[in-house]
């Protein structure tokens, strides 16, 4: 029953600490938009400038939005 070692944990052997439930951090977008950013920057670099433009702006704008976020969690 897969129900049955939620409530009534397995015994650890002796010596053996359990390990502590570690805060995992909220998804986010930020990575995702980076990416895109850089991605648009570099081909703006071969094709356009207005394209590398977007890519700028969208890197500089997902990479200070993911730093806001990191310092917040931290605290």
């Amino acid at each position: 029953m897969p129900g049955k070692n939620k409530i009534n944990p397995p015994r650890l052997r002796p010596g053996w600490t359990r390990v502590p439930e570690e805060k995992m951090p909220e998804p986010t977008v930020w990575p995702a938009s980076l990416a895109l950013g850089t991605v648009l920057l570099l081909w703006g670099l071969v094709t356009s400038f207005i394209v590398a433009a977007v890519g700028l702006v969208l890197l500089a704008v997902s990479l200070a939005g993911w730093l806001k976020e990191m310092r917040h969690d931290s605290k």
